[in-house]
């Protein structure tokens, strides 16, 4: 089909709830990515943080194709083989202690929460179930992961939201003791918030409250929904801020392309869910378990060493620009915003998909980029160029 024909197809078929860039993508090798006419996209989005391992690759192609023909799904009445050596190797790369599967970002935030609330519950009673999270925070798009999402451009329409959330500011600890009650059950929060703007917390604001939780009992959940696998140059980014969290979230890469997630619990509440508490059809779907050991076994020290340089790279390729429109380049790895003076991001992002060159935006003034782990330095050169381009003419 064309890209006429698609967009076509589209517009008759398809809920439209998605204001989606002028561009289909048809196939992909490494980081880059072809329109069915050709068109060549370098790819600074891996499908919004979910292709670690980029297009084409073999050991995860030849990972999924193996389990799809040996079992493609079972349910969780039985045990299988891939879900259970995934678990293992997360316990042994994160320290955590044990693991829930999950399917998406937002069920896997779901979860956590729940986590939380019966960790309180068990231990207290009713009555402490309050969740704290940040402003410009962002946890998923269910009703109640909107209601602990720190945006209020998402409570709207969706009404009654799930109960017991409350806001506090980022990177500002007094806000968070303030905004923790007797009723207080966990804090919640992302290390770099991507929705946001792709904006990192303090190390020192992150210490702070994991301190104060552990005093007060109250469990820290920390999101790598969007952070984790590699993702900032470490497998999770809590390994960057010297603590051990209760509870992380994690989706998006670990699969490279395929919908999985879940979240790791510590051994202080690695029992709090028991049989018959929480659970999912698909969660640990033999297909992605397998697809998500490849990422894993391919994401090695070496690799994330490359991630943390290529990051380096691109940041100070960007600053070295001295461009008036370019107030900065924040975050991590390759989860990095750069931050835009006078111009709209979503006009830039889509100036530069015309020229070839996939990004998305952040917040109110940034663009994101968030290419595959393995985009080479040739790629990431073509795609600056186009941005440089781009930026100059704004």
């Amino acid at each position: 089909m064309t890209t006429g024909e698609i967009k076509a197809l589209d517009a008759a078929n398809v809920m439209q709830t998605y204001a989606r860039f002028d561009a289909a993508i048809d196939h992909g090798c490494g980081s880059t990515l072809y329109s069915p006419e050709g068109k060549e996209f370098i790819d600074f989005t891996s499908g919004i943080g979910v292709n670690s391992l980029g297009y084409g690759n073999a050991g995860w192609a030849d990972a999924v194709y193996a389990q799809a023909r040996k079992l493609q799904h079972i349910s969780n009445l039985y045990y299988s083989e891939p879900y259970a050596k995934l678990a293992a190797k997360l316990v042994e790369r994160t320290g955590m202690a044990d693991v829930f599967f999950a399917n998406s970002g937002a069920e896997s935030n779901e979860g956590a929460i729940k986590l939380a609330r019966k960790y309180s519950f068990d231990k207290y009673g009713k009555g402490r179930s309050d969740i704290v999270t940040l402003r410009q925070s962002f946890h998923g798009r269910t009703v109640t992961t909107l209601a602990a999402t720190g945006q209020d451009v998402f409570h709207n329409y969706f009404f009654p939201f799930t109960e017991g959330f409350s806001f506090a500011v980022a990177n500002d600890f007094e806000s968070v003791k303030n905004a923790c009650t007797a009723g207080t059950c966990a804090v919640m929060f992302e290390l770099i918030q991507g929705e946001g703007g792709v904006l990192p917390l303090d190390r020192e604001f992150v210490r702070q409250v994991a301190e104060f939780c552990a005093e007060k009992d109250m469990l820290l959940i920390v999101d790598e929904v969007q952070t984790g696998v590699g993702r900032t140059g470490t497998l999770f980014a809590f390994q960057q801020y010297g603590i051990k969290p209760d509870v992380v979230t994690f989706a998006k890469g670990i699969a490279g392309g395929l919908p999985f997630g879940g979240f790791m619990a510590s051994e202080k509440c690695r029992s709090v869910l028991n049989a018959g508490t929480h659970a999912t059809t698909f969660g640990g779907n033999p297909v992605c378990a397998a697809a998500a050991y490849e990422v894993l076994s391919q994401i090695d020290d070496k690799l994330l060493e490359g991630v943390a340089e290529k990051g380096r790279y691109i940041k100070g390729e960007v600053m070295s620009w001295g461009l008036p429109c370019v107030a900065g380049v924040r975050g991590l790895g390759l989860m990095l915003g750069i931050a835009l003076k006078g111009i709209v991001p979503k006009d830039t992002a889509q100036k530069c998909v015309e020229r070839g060159l996939l990004i998305l935006t952040a917040g109110s003034d940034a663009l994101r980029l968030l290419p595959p782990l393995v985009i080479t330095y040739e790629e990431i050169d073509k795609g600056l160029t186009i941005l440089k381009s781009v930026l100059s003419q704004a």
